[in-house]
């Protein structure tokens, strides 16, 4: 483990389990949570900022400074170093921090389009094939099964679901991936948590169904405006999944969610969703409450409140049983 000789000894506890840690220790020896891990975060979402303004060595800089808090043989801290290499790599082939090359400062007027071009990587960066293809794919499979109005639109709706997740982790400044899709099965954004707390583990999984929700809102207005029944339809599918991908269980955005919120939470949890699975007349909500009742009993339990994320939940769930609740009655048949 790194040691800071310039630090007084501090009785400290692990911001997870709550256990004592010993002074200086850079992860928790009981659930090994990382000790620094809100200071990784900002020393995180600070590289990549300086990155993407081409100050390389301020970014250099700031991976420095969280290699220094991570334990040495970590996985983050293996990641850490490979990116101070590829930033190296840049700086001795003669990148400058905040300046553009030589060649091209030589282009006059025509610079700034030339810097526009160099940089565009970062916009094909949403165009790489295993996106495209998986993409493609997955539109084309239940375009396949449902027509190619629904199909796509169904695709759509599932893309803005990912997109919530891709958009909130960048925005952050960390490192992922462009959604992958999978057909018949679903999507997912594979992402690097630097040392993140579960407080952000639970915003990143809220933002999938935060967008998923405005998706089906979108197509809930377009129904009300149009009268199509298309629109309701992709509107009652979109809130239905993303309902279901709230459950708080397995790899599921709600199993991730829920590692944020103590018992008191989680037993809140499951009342409000009996509430809005009576209020909206919509049974499935009750799964929501079966699993955070569930996790009331499990081993996983943080014992600070996350009173945030809670809100969040809830506010998102309710919006969902809400759109839910609009698609106009099936017949009976007789």
């Amino acid at each position: 483990m790194l040691m800071s000789s310039a630090s007084p000894v501090l009785t400290q506890e692990c911001h997870t389990c709550k256990r004592a840690l010993e002074p200086a220790a850079l992860e928790c020896n009981n659930c090994h949570a990382l000790v620094h891990a809100a200071r990784l975060e900002q020393l995180a979402a600070s590289a990549r900022l300086h990155e993407e303004r081409g100050e390389t060595v301020q970014a250099r800089g700031e991976w420095i400074s969280a290699l220094r808090l991570l334990p040495e043989n970590s996985t983050q801290a293996e990641w850490v170093r490979g990116n101070i290499r590829r930033l190296d790599a840049m700086l001795s082939a003669g990148a400058k921090s905040g300046a553009p090359p030589a060649w091209i400062r030589k282009l006059g007027p025509l610079a700034p389009l030339v810097i526009l071009l160099v940089n565009a990587k970062y916009l094909l960066a949403l165009f790489k094939l295993k996106f495209l293809l998986s993409l493609g794919a997955f539109a084309a499979f239940y375009w396949a099964l449902y027509g190619a109005k629904f199909g796509l639109g169904f695709a759509i709706l599932i893309l803005v679901h990912e997109m919530g997740h891709f958009i909130d982790i960048k925005r952050r400044g960390l490192p992922a991936e462009m959604p992958v899709f999978l057909p018949g099965l679903g999507a997912y954004v594979r992402w690097t948590a630097l040392g993140v707390t579960a407080r952000t583990r639970a915003f990143v999984s809220l933002a999938g169904p935060l967008a998923g929700c405005i998706g089906a809102a979108f197509c809930a207005l377009l129904w009300m405006e149009t009268g199509v029944t298309l629109w309701i339809a992709l509107a009652s599918v979109s809130a239905l999944l993303n309902v279901l991908n709230l459950i708080p269980v397995w790899v599921l955005d709600g199993g991730q969610t829920i590692k944020a919120l103590n018992k008191a939470e989680r037993i809140m949890l499951a009342c409000a969703a009996v509430v809005f699975a009576v209020a909206f007349r919509q049974p499935v909500v009750l799964l929501v409450a079966a699993g955070a009742a569930y996790r009331v009993f499990t081993k996983d339990v943080p014992a600070a409140p996350n009173r945030a994320v809670l809100v969040y939940y809830l506010l998102v769930l309710a919006a969902l049983g809400f759109l839910l609740g609009l698609a106009p009655p099936l017949p009976v048949q007789s």
